[in-house]
């Protein structure tokens, strides 16, 4: 029998932007209705970061084993059980999901759902035998795997994110099409369990990141026996044999197919919004989501849309930030605006790419005249310790030593960036960061000598010597 249910907030999808809404409500005592189709937790928890991040961690310690000559200890090679390493990673799912689940958000007060939902006017939204009149509407239904329009590949088994952690046997030859941060990773990390790896991608792998600092990446990977084929196109896909597939390509050196055991479609995301009946609610929406305000409000003043269907930048911890600043609006009416250039990311590869900030090039296209500040891990004692010394920091400043960016390639660098985040955010300069005291050893002394060299020229300058000289009169 319908009912209608008149909470404060009603959030549409359980994932990490709509578990933080409805938590932070229902602690401040507000009612509030979350609505989640699918699992809890979302894509980050079910198919995405969870799982990639547990996969590679099996991948890296399989690679480790072979990396011991240098430290005097006899390489080996991993005997690979992929079927345990899957384990791994559905254990490592389901430690996080009770945190996640209907049980918990229920003990917190929230009144959870589990149906789709849909507008039925711009106020009022159904989810399975409910009616849902509430005073603001929160839109965190997240992205999916996007399968672009490739002839075959409809008639091809193929894999997505969604769909690859269900795999019990390690692929013989995995194809991935798509060289961003999800193809990458994968790649890599089944390459080093074992896997023959070919990656294809239609412009530069990992080309949001910085150049200089993927070329580096990018290096390592191929070394350890990852094809991967840039400005190459996917022209038509078909069966081969019994259950593998042949992928026709072309490039700038012509023709060509590859044929594998199995194939991974790693060509971005799409976000979920078709079933949500938008049009009838009036809020305006394309093809790369839901159009918002800088406040993430839409173009019906009661809805607003988080993380990825809000059409920018597809992270978890940016569904969380975007999360914390309708709260502040909802609970507290506080001007809250998106600022995405304090949004860092990090690429999971190894070696680790992360940045925070302008890009080189955007820098120079904003600004007048820039500093670059460099050091490389090689000149960092712990690095050298631990013979992790491919990698630098590259830092991008103005003129009067404000920090704009920061990226970095090397080990430990999605933990690195976290510094640099916080500069940004506080609007901090490389004064401030030359100024703190790292332990030694760290690999974030990395970062503080690159700080310094901001400095370097100021012995060369005539007044600062002539300053010095002056102030030895006083003894």
């Amino acid at each position: 029998m319908s009912s209608i249910l008149t909470p404060d907030i009603c959030v549409i999808g359980g994932g990490s932007g709509g578990l933080t809404v409805a938590a932070a409500a229902a602690a401040f005592g507000v009612p509030v209705v979350l609505i989640e189709k699918g699992k809890m937790g979302g894509d980050c928890l079910n198919y995405g970061c969870v799982p990639s991040k547990a996969l590679i961690a099996a991948g890296k310690q399989a690679h480790l084993m072979g990396q011991g000559e240098g430290f005097g200890i006899a390489p080996v090679d991993a005997d690979v059980d992929f079927r345990r390493v899957m384990k791994h990673v559905e254990q490592t799912i389901a430690a996080i999901a009770p945190n996640d689940s209907v049980e918990r958000f229920t003990s917190l007060g929230v009144r959870v759902i589990q149906a789709e939902a849909r507008f039925t006017d711009g106020r009022t939204v159904v989810a399975g035998n409910q009616t849902i009149r509430a005073r603001r509407f929160v839109i965190a239904t997240g992205s999916s795997p996007l399968v672009p329009p490739i002839p075959g590949i409809d008639a091809v088994p193929h894999l997505t994110n969604e769909t690859i952690f269900e795999q019990t046997r390690l692929p013989a030859h995995l194809i991935v099409i798509g060289g961003g941060p999800i193809g990458i990773e994968l790649a890599q990390a089944h390459r080093r369990l074992g896997s023959k790896v070919t990656v294809v991608e239609a412009l530069t792998a990992l080309g949001k990141d910085d150049p200089e600092l993927t070329e580096l990446a990018l290096r390592r990977i191929r070394a350890e026996g990852v094809s991967i084929l840039e400005r190459t196109r996917v022209t038509r896909i078909e069966k081969h044999g019994r259950s593998g597939v042949r992928v026709h390509i072309e490039s700038e050196t012509g023709d060509g197919t590859i044929e594998g055991s199995h194939l991974l479609v790693a060509a971005g995301r799409t976000p979920n919004i078709d079933a949500l009946d938008l049009d009838r609610a009036g809020v305006v929406h394309g093809r790369k989501g839901i159009a918002v305000s800088d406040r993430l409000r839409t173009s019906n003043r009661r809805v607003y849309a988080i993380g990825d269907v809000a059409g920018g930048l597809q992270f978890t911890h940016v569904a969380g930030y975007h999360a914390g600043l309708v709260v502040r609006a909802l609970l507290f009416r506080l001007s809250a605006r998106e600022n995405r250039a304090i949004i860092p990311w990090a690429t999971y590869t190894d070696p680790e790419i992360a940045h925070v900030g302008l890009s080189e090039d955007e820098a120079r296209k904003s600004h007048r005249r820039i500093n670059i500040l460099r050091w490389p891990y090689a000149e960092n004692d712990r690095a050298q310790a631990e013979r992790k010394t491919e990698g630098l920091i590259k830092l991008v400043t103005d003129r009067k030593g404000r920090i704009l960016g920061a990226s970095i390639v090397g080990a430990g660098a999605g933990e690195m960036i976290n510094l640099w985040a916080l500069a940004l955010s506080q609007k901090l300069g490389v004064r401030d960061v030359a100024g703190y005291v790292a332990p030694y050893p760290t690999m974030t002394e990395i970062g503080k000598r690159a700080a310094i060299t901001y400095f370097s020229a100021a012995p060369r300058k005539p007044f600062v010597r002539g300053l010095v000289r002056f102030l030895r009169r006083f003894g």
